[in-house]
């Protein structure tokens, strides 16, 4: 099973849900800017999109996005302590959760943050959205470890690995002291550790 990956981007979501699954993967890194693999493929020959994560599993087939991935990772391996069964209101509960993420906390942070020429007028109303979402999860952190209450699920991996990006873009989160606690509490987990390490990520995790 191969993940192509970037270090840093979304894709450590699924690199995390590997780790605390106990599945091993082969790391494949993409560039970003020039889309090719180490050894010089176009990777939008692998994946049109161009963007991370992508999954191919051994006989070949191909998924992306990361709120697909992480659940075929954790199911894959019956992992129901990183996802409630399918069927169950928890199951429900995650996936709120998962598209909450993507819309608007990914969704948000990306592009408009990472691109240089973003109109500074751009950029602080996305972070004014952002300031919005971050406040919403303070106050359910204050009263939980986890999205979901007291076990970390694979929507943590994901809340994790993008609010992390306020680290690299310099945005603080001294107003959230519950967020800023989670993120810690993430970050000091052995396999979030494990995977920070193999992509090189440790002194720039929470």
């Amino acid at each position: 099973m191969k993940l192509y990956y970037s270090p840093g981007a979304c894709s450590l979501a699924p690199h995390i849900v590997a780790h605390e699954a106990g599945i091993p993967i082969e790391l494949v890194k993409v560039d970003l800017v020039s889309h090719k693999l180490a050894d010089g493929t176009d990777y939008y020959t692998i994946n049109p999109r161009g963007y991370v994560p992508l999954l191919e599993l051994d006989d070949g087939t191909r998924i992306t996005e990361v709120a697909a991935i992480v659940q075929y990772l954790a199911d894959s391996k019956g992992a129901t302590h990183l996802a409630p069964a399918a069927g169950t209101f928890e199951r429900v509960r995650l996936n709120q959760w998962l598209a909450f993420i993507s819309s608007e906390l990914h969704k948000v942070f990306s592009p408009w943050l990472w691109h240089k020429e973003t109109a500074e007028s751009t950029k602080q109303s996305v972070k004014d959205k952002l300031a919005t979402r971050f406040k919403e999860l303070d106050a359910l952190l204050a009263k939980q470890d986890y999205l979901l209450g007291k076990q970390f699920t694979i929507a943590d991996a994901y809340a994790y690995t993008i609010v992390n990006w306020s680290n690299f873009l310099g945005i603080s989160l001294k107003a959230y002291p519950a967020l800023s606690a989670y993120l810690l509490r993430v970050a000091a987990r052995p396999k979030v550790q494990e995977a920070l390490g193999a992509e090189g990520l440790l002194k720039k995790a929470a």
